[in-house]
């Protein structure tokens, strides 16, 4: 292969809402674990959206890891190779970053800078609706087999990629040391100490009525604190 070809691993999702994380676990677990020759990025692209187009416009080949709705059991990986992966990024929305990279992918090939090559592994989520959640188990565990994927493939175009003798510390990972995915993980107060809905202060609190059918606000909506953050 021509090490002059650019190629960029990315991880895009958002790590707080369970997951939604899993591209971006991908990016930091492989980083963790491999070495890769110069002329290839890792970069997590969190939900960056059309913030990423520059990226993504000098890259000659694109490896994207992601949560995808694609119908199937919870946990499962499909792959999916370039032309279809507009289509798949869009085709059933579960969040605004998916929206967004769509519209990357969309503006590249416009402005006449698009990937020779993409990749998309991308796998079920089964829970997307837990604020301050972690991966599930069954997409935890696909995080290996989609970094293989993802070195298979590199494999193929003629990368060459060496394996760490010992993972960095996940501390070290490319996102925050504050998220990392175990120190995220054993940090989460519970249910019981941390409302998951909203905040339990406004959800009991009866003086506080929504209307289903609102008429328009005629002076701005405020809830009185006193100096001791008494309502």
């Amino acid at each position: 292969m021509n090490n002059n070809k650019k190629i960029l691993l990315l991880g895009i999702g958002n790590v707080l809402w369970a997951d939604e994380g899993f591209g971006v676990r991908c990016i930091e677990e492989i980083h963790r674990r491999y070495i890769f020759p110069e002329n290839v990025t890792l970069m997590d692209g969190g939900t960056q959206g059309i913030y990423l187009v520059q990226h993504i416009q000098s890259c000659d080949i694109l490896i994207v890891f992601d949560a995808i709705d694609y119908g199937l059991k919870g946990g499962e990986l499909k792959l999916i190779e370039d032309d279809d992966v507009p289509n798949f990024m869009g085709a059933k929305k579960m969040s605004l970053h998916q929206t967004g990279f769509q519209e990357v992918l969309s503006t590249s090939r416009l402005l006449g800078n698009y990937p020779e090559k993409i990749l998309l592994i991308g796998v079920q989520p089964v829970e997307l609706e837990d604020f301050g959640g972690s991966l599930r188990p069954e997409v935890k565990k696909q995080i290996t087999p989609a970094i293989l994927k993802a070195i298979d493939y590199l494999t193929a175009q003629g990368v060459t990629i060496k394996e760490r003798t010992e993972p960095l510390p996940q501390i070290e990972a490319l996102s925050p040391k504050e998220i990392a995915l175990e120190q995220y993980e054993a940090g989460r107060p519970s249910a019981e100490e941390a409302c998951r809905l909203g905040d339990e202060r406004i959800l009991i609190n009866e003086k506080i009525k929504f209307d289903p059918k609102p008429s328009p606000i005629k002076q701005p909506l405020s809830v009185d604190v006193d100096h001791r953050g008494k309502y």
